[in-house]
């Protein structure tokens, strides 16, 4: 039978502890079983390549899960070109937003403001090609150096 709070106010630190110490210690042994678990149903499809129909124990899970991380980490992550487009795109388009938010603060349009919007008008669709431009390349970009 488990103390009560009134018997539980009547003992020392020391034996609170004694009390309190199986309790934490399955709490913990839980964490571990749940998430030794939870990598298994994650990496269930590469347990099944490696070792099908095996009931795997919580160490060849948790070596299981290592290696594959490391093969992970070890192949080349190639981003797909459409993502990389997207990307820039989604980046474009946020910093036309900044610059038109900016440009609505100071309503006398100058010339410079003009020209700014003219050339944000043309989105640069090719990140190549941009990368030409700021290098000095075809198109001259003004540096008031």
């Amino acid at each position: 039978m488990a103390p009560t709070n009134m018997a539980m106010d009547n003992l020392s630190p020391k034996e609170k502890n004694k009390l309190r110490k199986p309790i934490v210690e399955k709490m913990r042994r839980d964490r571990i079983n749940n998430s030794i678990e939870q990598l298994k149903l994650l990496l269930e499809k590469e347990f099944n390549k490696q070792q099908p129909n095996v009931k795997l124990e919580k160490a060849d899970i948790l070596e299981m899960a290592v290696s594959y991380l490391q093969q992970q980490k070890d192949q080349p992550q190639s981003i797909p070109v459409e993502r990389l487009q997207q990307d820039y795109n989604q980046g474009y388009s946020w910093c036309v937003k900044e610059a038109m938010q900016f440009l609505c603060h100071y309503p006398t349009g100058g010339e410079t403001q003009k020209q700014l919007l003219n050339h944000l008008k043309v989105p640069q669709n090719n990140p190549d090609q941009k990368k030409a431009t700021l290098s000095g390349g075809p198109a001259k970009i003004w540096r008031p150096w």
